[in-house]
This record gives C-alpha cells, structure tokens and sequence, in this order.
C-alpha cells in the first residue's frame, strides 16, 4: 500500500499538469502500467509464469508500456506519458526514477543472468534514450533524450549523446528529481565550437603576418 501512495504522490511532485487525485487515477497510464506490474512481479516472486506474462501483455495493450514481470522496481517511480517505453526482464529500478516516453531498459543479445541495466535512485532518463546491457546508472544521474548508453554511469553526473558521454560541470553536483532534461549541454557542439575558435585565432595571427611582412 505504501508504494501504492508513493506511485500517486511522485505524478503530483513532478508533473505540473495534474489536478486532481481522480485525474490521476483514471488518466494516467504510466501509472496503470506500474500497478498492472506490481501485480504481475508479485506473482512471478510466487514461481507463477504464464500468468504474470499474460497480465503484462494486457498491460501493453492498454498502455502501450512494456515492463517485464520479473523487472524489480522501487517506490516513486514516475513514467511520463510513457508510449513505447519497454522495461527489461533483468532490470532494477531504484527510488525516485522519471522516465520518459520511449525510453528502452533493454539488453544487448541472448546472454543469459543479468543483461538489463541497473537503475540509482533520483534518476531522470529522458525521452527515446536507449540503456542497453547489464550496466549500473549511479544515483542522481540525467540522460538526455536520444542518448544510448551502453557503459557504467558514475553518480552525479549527466549523460548525452550517441554513445552517451558524462558530462560533469565543475564537479557540482546534479540535483536530486531534477527534471530539466531540455537544458543538458551538447559535448560535439562545445567541441566544434573550441575548434572555430581556434581556427578564428590562427586566421588572426596568419592576417597580422601577413600585414607585418608587408610592412
């Protein structure tokens, strides 16, 4: 019951657009997912197998989220909108985790054990960002949207791009639920924007050679 009411209190923490408890209830599929999950783990945790899977694939018919039965999710768990997100089998959630529509928590081939990521707590992975293998997001960590991460992510940190790469700013740390995953920095734009600078610098001096040589 406590997850129950944590589930329904992290949608009014982060998403401004719900108004009232009712709305929630009914108009939120990422919430049904999750308790269409909760049901279905708990009977796998049971040694059940076809039935979980059915109540799962009930549940992606009516939300169009897919989250594996035997994937172990913590309390708060948040998933906007949600179309076309798929949660792995081997995958572990930890408290406080946004995430976005699209977003996959997959693995990388037909190994067997573990070969679904491992999520901290106070996560933000933001829309059709890819976590792919049986690797570990630290705690407080941002994905940008788009990024596919396929390495171990530190604590702390943020990561964009394809592969995704962390980025950390002066060592400050990223805030806990910080959902502002729109203003991640762009790594390939601050490079390409080093090298033009450096290029404007080496046409300056190449001009002022020039002139002196004239002279």
């Amino acid at each position: 019951m406590l997850h129950l009411k944590n589930d329904v209190k992290a949608i009014f923490e982060r998403d401004p657009a719900a108004k009232s408890f009712l709305e929630v209830i009914l108009c939120y599929p990422g919430l049904h997912a999750l308790w269409f999950h909760r049901l279905a783990h708990r009977l796998h945790k049971w040694g059940f197998v076809l039935l979980p899977r059915l109540i799962s694939q009930l549940s992606r018919f009516l939300t169009g989220i897919e989250i594996h039965p035997g994937a172990k999710i913590g309390a708060g768990f948040f998933i906007d909108h949600g179309m076309g997100v798929v949660i792995g089998e081997t995958t572990e959630i930890g408290d406080n985790v946004t995430i976005y529509q699209g977003v996959t928590l997959g693995g990388t081939g037909k190994e067997k054990g573990k070969r679904h990521p491992t999520i901290g707590n106070n996560v933000v992975i933001g829309t059709g960002a890819k976590v792919l293998g049986p690797i570990n997001i630290g705690d407080n960590v941002k994905i940008g949207a788009g990024s596919v991460v396929l390495r171990n992510v530190p604590a702390n940190t943020t990561v964009v791009g394809v592969p995704g790469r962390v980025v950390v700013y002066e060592g400050e740390r990223v805030p806990s639920i910080d959902l502002h995953h729109e203003k991640l920095p762009d790594p390939v734009a601050e490079m390409m924007q080093r090298l033009q600078s450096q290029i404007d610098d080496l046409r300056y001096q190449q001009e002022k050679c020039l002139k002196e040589g004239e002279n």
